[in-house]
């Protein structure tokens, strides 16, 4: 085991955990952040998205030590009220269904929308490709992202 300190959410945490663990472990079992989610664990999945200096990251499969001074954001760090444009989008167009997925969809997004703020929509489907939606939901995620992009 060693100690990691790592910005979570904007806040420094002390973690002690073996130098392999997922970062994702880390957010759930050491932090008690809940909002992200385990889905396949080999990050092919994208349920597990967090950002990690603004880039979206598949946290089941990116270990602790490779952390270092960077900043983890996660689903509850993107604002303070759910009201990121992505997240008021997601409701306005009703994209969750189940909603286990929509996490990691958001988180994508929202980088997305960080990195190129006006994306084409090959542009929205090639940053999407990879997060899993069972319910399929991927037409009205694409709607939902177009509509943030306007509101950002």
């Amino acid at each position: 085991m060693a100690k990691y300190n790592i910005s979570v959410n904007g806040k420094m945490h002390e973690v002690d955990v073996d130098s392999d663990t997922p970062v994702l472990w880390v957010l759930r079992d050491n932090l008690r952040l809940l909002g992200t989610k385990y889905g396949c664990g080999i990050a092919h999945c994208g349920v597990c998205t967090v950002h990690l200096n603004g880039d979206a990251i598949r946290s089941c499969a990116y270990p602790i030590s490779e952390i270092g001074n960077k900043k983890i954001v996660t689903i509850e760090g993107l604002s303070k009220n759910g009201d990121h444009p992505v997240q008021k989008a997601w409701l306005e167009h009703d994209v969750a269904q189940c909603g286990y997925c929509q996490v990691g969809q958001i988180m994508t997004a929202s980088s997305l929308l960080k990195q190129n703020p006006n994306p084409t929509d090959e542009e929205i489907r090639r940053a999407m490709n990879g997060n899993i939606c069972r319910c399929a939901t991927y037409t009205r995620i694409n709607r939902a992202i177009r509509t943030a992009a306007k509101d950002m």
